[in-house]
């Protein structure tokens, strides 16, 4: 894959003090979307590397993680194994069904002891010395999955004129460096690692998390960034009553976001996003004349678990 996600500006959430624009990273792929194949695609590539006929990670029964997996390791020549946040013999959803058709072998792990289930797999194959199946964590997360993340903003390319005029105006290379914040969902804390390790000094990370009361996230942070010290901001308060959790106020909100600009977000990451920045901007946060960058992380596996005509666009 060579991804080159679009940037695109967002009136409904700029004003004449902010400008407000997304990186489109849900458009690089239509299955490995988003943060996905960033994640993974160092991981693939030791997985080759090591001679694994396989590669093997974790997930819920609506994990973008799974799907794309998936789908990257066909594509790559190798099997996948899903062990997944589920009981045996309850109803496959859409979800892991398209995850089956791409290949993958499903383990179903259970829901009460899955963390407990997914430590000792890893811990078992990391002392194993058999290698024919690679694990990856859940989410992708690591220091392989943050050094892919990285990428998201040290690959950027130049997609049009206006860009390399702004980045130039605004003396740097990278155009994404140009920007004041950068701001993203935050679950296993990989791509926000991966952000903050490819930002510029002056930019201010900004991450969502999508849990409730995620004590450890921020170690977890810190143990994939390059430089322990580096500062980043979390904002507990809008994770809408936890992980795969919704309210009203956010599916209006999406729904609204989409009739504005178009651009679908799921419940789990991206709705949380850009409800937060909403918020945000409304509640003065930033900084006059401040620019801002969104990341759409891609993935809307998490709607399926919605009845449908509650969004009003297609998942």
């Amino acid at each position: 894959m060579d991804p080159k996600p679009i940037i695109e500006p967002i009136p409904y959430l700029s004003n004449t003090n902010l400008k407000v624009d997304c990186l489109r990273l849900d458009q690089i792929h239509p299955i490995v979307s988003g943060n996905k194949w960033y994640k993974l695609r160092y991981y693939l590539k030791a997985a080759k590397e090591t001679n694994a006929n396989a590669i093997a990670s974790f997930g819920g029964p609506y994990s973008n993680h799974l799907v794309a997996l998936s789908y990257a390791a066909k594509t790559e020549g190798l099997t996948s194994i899903g062990y997944v946040r589920s009981n045996q013999g309850e109803p496959i959803t859409p979800s892991l069904q398209e995850a089956m058709n791409y290949g993958m072998q499903l383990v179903f792990l259970g829901r009460t002891s899955f963390q407990e289930k997914k430590d000792a797999l890893l811990k078992e194959n990391e002392s194993s010395l058999n290698k024919d199946i690679y694990f990856v964590d859940e989410g992708g997360y690591g220091n392989i999955g943050a050094r892919g993340a990285a990428t998201i903003i040290k690959d950027w390319k130049h997609n049009n004129a206006n860009d390399v005029a702004n980045a130039i105006s605004n003396n740097v290379e990278n155009p994404l460096h140009q920007y004041d914040f950068i701001i993203c969902a935050v679950g296993t804390g990989t791509m926000i690692a991966g952000i903050i390790n490819a930002a510029a000094q002056h930019q201010t990370i900004i991450g969502i998390p999508v849990l409730k009361n995620e004590g450890s996230i921020v170690n977890e942070i810190k143990n994939l960034l390059l430089n322990q010290n580096a500062a980043f901001t979390l904002l507990h308060e809008y994770h809408q009553g936890g992980y795969a959790k919704t309210t009203p106020v956010q599916i209006n909100f999406m729904n609204q976001f989409w009739e504005e600009t178009k651009i679908p977000t799921d419940i789990v990451y991206t709705g949380k996003v850009f409800y937060a920045v909403n918020e945000l901007v409304n509640k003065n946060y930033f900084k006059s004349n401040s620019s801002i960058l969104v990341m759409h992380s891609g993935g809307l596996q998490g709607n399926r678990s919605l009845e449908k005509g509650i969004l009003h666009f297609d998942y």
